[in-house]
């Protein structure tokens, strides 16, 4: 399952969020989405998980949690 993770703090790195979401289950890919000009964080990332039960754990405990200081959303990306 790909889930859509948003309102990152920029400072948020793609191996921070990689261990963020193996608390939960297997992540078999995470991609931070980066400026193309600056190369810094847009805020949001892709992170796929390849057993829906552990996604979907994974979904209900981060969204809206607190993530250096930043209340993140997560979702099932479209």
């Amino acid at each position: 399952m790909k889930l859509l993770a948003r309102n990152l703090a920029r400072t948020t790195t793609e191996h921070q969020l990689r261990q963020l979401f193996s608390e939960y289950g297997d992540v078999t890919e995470c991609n931070l989405v980066l400026d193309q000009e600056t190369g810094e964080s847009k805020g949001f990332a892709f992170v796929t998980m390849p057993d829906d039960a552990q996604a979907n754990a994974a979904m209900a405990a981060l969204n809206l949690a607190s993530v250096a200081k930043s209340k993140i959303r997560v979702k099932i990306a479209n």
